[in-house]
């Protein structure tokens, strides 16, 4: 199921520690429409350390988005985490068929994955002809352990959802990023962009080069974190801190108290990122920009304090600026949202792979 390709639409969505997001798209002359969108909070507990460890509860939650999003697909492509995927890139002979590639890369496989290969689901793609010997093929070997597909598969059953596509989470937020291109300078060409994906426990740090991702790092940071230091700061739950955060209702001291802090510590994990990556590899050089997505992003003034401490030009992140709303969703969710659908557009967009 890894990487294979459909072609009926397909529901992308992104199941996370805090939320269900889920999208459907259409295309729309040389661009795409959003057909049906929802999101709805995760139960607590039902996901720990991006393991599903009560998928009747996690279905309940995605059957619920279902119909709030009113979609009569029942096809969803779904995601594991980078960190739970092994991906390798082998080399073949240019000149096997199909079948005797197939034979070939299972072969081959056992090598490069560290568990029995009874316990493992892998797949592979061919990228193209390998720079290190033109009568050879660059193939793209992606490998998890079954229990990560089967748990994720099976809270989309108790949904009464269909996956017909599991993919890996960094595919995923690197095919969203050509939904980003109309905010980079010349349109990502020849250019090197960050993308910083701030999610709810875990942020991923990309380098994109001609729109693909050249450099990533998964690092345990999120949106959470401020939720939790609400909590703390004016004695409230977890869910109402959460609900304070977004819809606002906190005291005026909560900027400089809660906040500005916040804000360093986002500003001091993309700096770190960025030394990360240029320790890396020889000859790297900085971003041309940084673009900030996730629920973070929607923090007033964020990109322009990131911008200022790390000397990079930064943006907020918009996956959806230039696509069509249909008569379904509410426009006005969908837009307030949209900085957290990296993964969720990037699934879909697998619909027209």
């Amino acid at each position: 199921m890894l990487l294979r390709r459909q072609k009926k639409p397909l529901i992308g969505l992104d199941i996370t520690t805090s939320s269900i997001k889920l999208i459907e798209l259409a295309e729309a002359g040389k661009g795409f429409r959003v057909e049906a969108y929802a999101a709805h909070p995760t139960p607590v507990n039902a996901i720990n350390e991006k393991v599903i460890v009560d998928s009747d509860a996690v279905g309940q939650a995605i059957a619920q988005a279902v119909r709030r999003a009113g979609t009569r697909n029942r096809d969803v492509a779904i995601a594991i985490s980078g960190d739970a995927a092994i991906t390798k890139i082998i080399q073949m002979p240019a000149n096997l068929t199909e079948a005797e590639m197939e034979g070939q890369v299972e072969l081959q496989a056992d090598q490069y994955i560290p568990f029995p290969m009874e316990e493992v689901s892998f797949d592979y793609e061919v990228v193209g002809v390998s720079a290190k010997d033109p009568d050879s093929l660059d193939v793209l070997l992606v490998a998890t352990r079954t229990e990560n597909v089967d748990q994720r598969v099976a809270a989309v059953e108790a949904a009464g959802l269909t996956a017909r596509l599991v993919d890996v989470e960094a595919f995923a937020l690197e095919n969203a990023c050509r939904l980003l291109s109309h905010q980079m300078p010349d349109n990502g060409i020849d250019r090197q962009v960050a993308v910083v994906d701030f999610g709810a426990s875990t942020t991923t740090f990309s380098v994109l080069e001609d729109l693909r991702v050249i450099y990533t790092r998964d690092f345990a940071f999120g949106g959470q974190q401020l939720t939790e230091e609400i909590m703390r700061t004016y004695g409230l739950s977890l869910e109402d801190a959460g609900r304070a955060k977004k819809e606002g209702g906190l005291p005026s001291n909560y900027g400089p108290e809660v906040l500005d802090a916040f804000i360093d510590d986002m500003t001091q994990q993309v700096s770190r990122s960025l030394q990360f990556f240029l320790a890396s590899g020889s000859g790297r050089e900085q971003p041309d920009q940084i673009l900030v997505c996730g629920g973070c992003a929607n923090i007033p003034g964020v990109a322009d304090v990131i911008a200022s401490r790390v000397g990079i030009p930064t943006e907020i992140g918009d996956p959806l600026g230039q696509m069509k709303i249909g008569s379904r969703p509410k426009s006005q969710n969908v837009k307030k949202d949209s900085t957290a659908l990296l993964i969720a557009c990037g699934l879909a967009l697998r619909s027209f792979d």
